[in-house]
């Protein structure tokens, strides 16, 4: 887990597109530290995406959403990436479309 602090409570009532939006800004900026071969940049965005991701999978779980499993699997292909060294051009993309979807309401 990452050292950074953000209100649990808050995040949870947030809805599930803006919750996946601000995980989408930690694994693109995860992803381009990777690029740029910058190991602490890429820790930390890393594990702020993780602990986000975490979080929203908890609060999903907890409301006994089955929408929890595409999480799973998103955190899983986020790692993968991160970890693995396996590179994913969609994984990006995925996580963009939900900022954009976020934006769009506002």
């Amino acid at each position: 887990m990452s050292k950074h602090v953000y209100d649990k409570k808050k995040w949870m009532e947030m809805p599930l597109f803006d919750q996946m939006g601000n995980i989408s800004a930690e694994v693109g900026r995860a992803l381009r530290a990777k690029q740029k071969g910058d190991q602490r940049s890429l820790e930390g965005a890393f594990y702020r995406g993780l602990d986000l991701l975490n979080a929203t999978i908890q609060g999903l779980v907890e409301r006994k959403s089955p929408r929890f499993r595409e999480v799973l699997i998103a955190r899983d292909q986020f790692c993968e990436a991160i970890l693995i060294k396996k590179d994913d051009p969609k994984l990006d993309e995925y996580f963009t479309q939900f900022a954009l979807a976020a934006r769009k309401d506002k």
